[in-house]
């Protein structure tokens, strides 16, 4: 089974992007339950939970909060039709995922090879979480009407999470990882 390491947004940021996520998907009728917003920063495919505790909680040690910069919108063609806020690769966000997949490889744990092209960004609205299939002209429009509204903020993760990949919320929360205070 495949789980993901997240990092997650303080109420405040989270709030402030929820409103343009519920935006796109109450206009675009995507999903009654909008998934929580969150930047993926791995995925493992069956881990060895007590080592991979173990190894990110070493990894998190030096980690405080810390802010991440959103830089406008970054949009998936089809297949995938999925409408994204980018999420700008500098600073502690990129040095993290890096971290964590460098450290995670070396001690054997299955995550993705290619650690070069990460390309963070917070889902919006996408196909994964459907209450209907996305048209093609309701994915450009919901494109088209996302970036004009080009969303560029500042916003606070305060923890780091490991997900089990379901659609149950309850379900999915399999140990959280809060980062110290500044």
């Amino acid at each position: 089974m495949k789980y993901y390491l997240v990092a997650l947004f303080d109420n405040e940021s989270h709030e402030a992007m929820e409103s343009i996520q519920k935006n796109v998907c109450r206009k675009y009728k995507l999903s009654k339950n909008t998934p929580i917003l969150h930047i993926t920063l791995e995925a493992v495919e069956d881990p060895d939970f007590e080592k991979l505790y173990r190894v990110i909680c070493d990894i998190l040690k030096p980690y405080k909060k810390f802010k991440i910069e959103t830089t406008g919108v970054l949009c998936s063609e089809p297949p995938y039709k999925s409408v994204n806020l980018k999420i700008e690769n500098k600073g502690y966000i990129i040095r993290l995922a890096r971290t964590i997949n460098d450290t995670l490889r070396l001690h054997g744990f299955n995550v993705k090879e290619n650690a070069d092209n990460f390309n963070l960004h917070v889902s919006l609205g996408s196909t994964n979480y459907p209450n209907k299939e996305w048209s093609n002209k309701e994915y450009v429009a919901a494109s088209l009407n996302t970036k004009s509204q080009t969303p560029y903020w500042l916003a606070k993760v305060d923890r780091i999470e490991l997900w089990k990949a379901t659609n149950n919320k309850k379900d999915m929360l399999v140990k959280s990882f809060p980062l110290k205070d500044y």
